[in-house]
């Protein structure tokens, strides 16, 4: 990389700490994996051994995601919307997340249940947008869903004072909640484009907006503009590695994430939990994490054993940049960055990417979930066509977290991604009354078929009890369906 490139990054890098998080380190700053091999850095961990209890568990029918009939899934009818020339255009869905409440359970807005969602183009992959969707409380079938539209104007994101989300390209992940006074505050991702050699590399930003949504008539909801549109955080390099410490000398193998914000209030405080990766002070990347015994967990022979057998595994490269996350972060009152706390969780040498972070309290216990690829993991006998949701407890928000069914395996999946019914993005949404939780997700890979666009799948129902969780017999519900009680 020439210099004047890097003192480009580095300006832009500087002005964007100072700008969210009040200053901030070096994105040059060296990392402290040069401690003590025991060193678990003050939180929790996914670990080697853990993950190697999966490929065996997994087998059991109180993981295993159900099978759908493909016969039965529909499109969202609603889901479409008109192109550049004004021609009708069928849209994907993919992530989704409703309003919920402060507690994670379903909210009601004027009689209906609100789902975000992101919807594009099935032909072009960067047309990625949220949209809403609302659904009056009580009905279930996808039928009965209906399409408010995009929620942003391309020129909302013109805000002053606001570089970051000046140059937004895509919109990605979040959530959203309905306040205590009746408003809707969003949470999602700026993502901006792919263009290195102007010196964009995918920068993702956690940001906010109020969402004004009216009701029109009985049988409307219109989304009538949003405000306090704003960028939240974008990486402080200390806790949660930021874009240019992972694209900043040209070197593009690693996979960068900052995303899907997840609100979670506690105590009266405001928080967001993340998907991310580890900074300099939080067991960063690199060859010398593999020395790390806290990663591997199990005995000293078994860390031995596994380390030498990495070091020498076609895997080893993706191990050494494997540092994915589910951070934190405490929020003002006015939904600005107030502190930037240390990760709930981090899959050092595991995975990179660990998504769609979900939090809840239920029966004074704390919660926390995540989806991940096999693909994407360095674990022996877990496969590219893998797919799960993996869960941790806690006793509090902060944690420490311990693995749900001793191995942190909730979900698994194992289709072809080609196949109708492949589902991902599970999410687990609480209920007012019992133990089950509802699984919402999405069925159908972007842009495979000219008749199946992707759409939501079939939901169905998690039981948890204590440390441990299982799908329930016979529990598949309609598409996209929010609530059983």
């Amino acid at each position: 990389m020439n210099i004047k490139k890097m003192v480009r990054q580095a300006t832009a890098v500087t002005f964007t700490a100072a700008l969210l998080t009040g200053g901030g380190a070096s994105a040059l700053a060296k990392d402290d994996n040069s401690k003590n091999y025991n060193e678990d850095f003050g939180f929790s961990h996914i670990t080697r051994a853990d993950m190697m209890k999966i490929p065996e568990q997994q087998k059991s029918e109180n993981f295993q995601i159900p099978s759908f009939d493909a016969s039965t899934i529909k499109n969202i009818p609603t889901a479409n919307t008109v192109d550049e020339s004004g021609n009708a255009l069928d849209l994907d869905v993919w992530d989704s997340w409703p309003l919920q409440n402060a507690d994670g359970t379903v909210a009601e807005y004027n009689g209906y249940h609100i789902v975000f969602a992101l919807a594009g183009d099935p032909k072009k992959g960067w047309d990625t947008f949220v949209y809403m969707f609302y659904q009056k409380v009580g009905d279930t079938s996808i039928d009965s869903w209906k399409n408010a539209g995009r929620v942003f104007k391309n020129s909302d994101k013109y805000v002053s004072n606001d570089p970051i989300l000046n140059n937004q390209a895509e919109e990605w992940s979040g959530s959203a909640t309905l306040t205590k006074e009746g408003k809707v505050r969003l949470f999602y991702t700026n993502r901006q484009g792919w263009d290195p050699a102007n010196n964009f590399f995918g920068k993702q930003t956690l940001t906010t907006a109020q969402v004004n949504v009216s009701k029109p008539d009985a049988d409307t909801l219109k989304v009538d503009g949003v405000e306090d549109l704003k960028s939240i955080f974008d990486g402080d390099s200390k806790f949660y590695q930021n874009v240019d410490q992972a694209f900043g000398e040209g070197n593009y193998d690693d996979n960068h994430t900052l995303r899907d914000p997840h609100y979670v209030e506690d105590n009266g405080h405001k928080y967001l939990v993340f998907e991310a990766n580890t900074g300099t002070e939080t067991g960063y990347q690199g060859e010398q994490s593999l020395d790390i015994r806290t990663y591997y967990g199990g005995n000293k022979p078994f860390f031995e054993a596994e380390k030498n057998k990495l070091l020498s595994s076609p895997k080893k490269s993706l191990a050494t940049l494997a540092n994915g996350a589910l951070g934190i972060i405490e929020l003002n009152d006015d939904y600005s960055l107030k502190k930037v706390m240390k990760p709930l969780i981090a899959s050092n040498t595991v995975t990179d990417e660990i998504e769609r972070a979900n939090i809840f309290e239920m029966n004074n216990k704390w919660y926390l979930f995540t989806d991940s690829r096999g693909s994407k993991m360095t674990i022996d006998g877990i496969g590219a066509n893998d797919v799960y949701m993996l869960g941790y407890v806690a006793d509090s928000l902060t944690g420490p977290y311990k693995p749900l069914n001793k191995s942190g395996l909730v979900l698994h999946m194992d289709l072809d991604p080609s196949d109708v019914t492949w589902t991902y993005s599970h999410f687990a949404i609480p209920q007012a009354k019992g133990n089950n939780v509802v699984i919402t997700s999405y069925m159908t890979n972007r842009g495979l078929y000219e008749d199946q666009q992707s759409t939501f799948a079939p939901s169905f129902l998690l039981n948890i009890k204590g440390s441990k969780t299982s799908v329930v017999k016979d529990s598949v519900l309609e598409q996209g369906q929010l609530t059983v009680n």
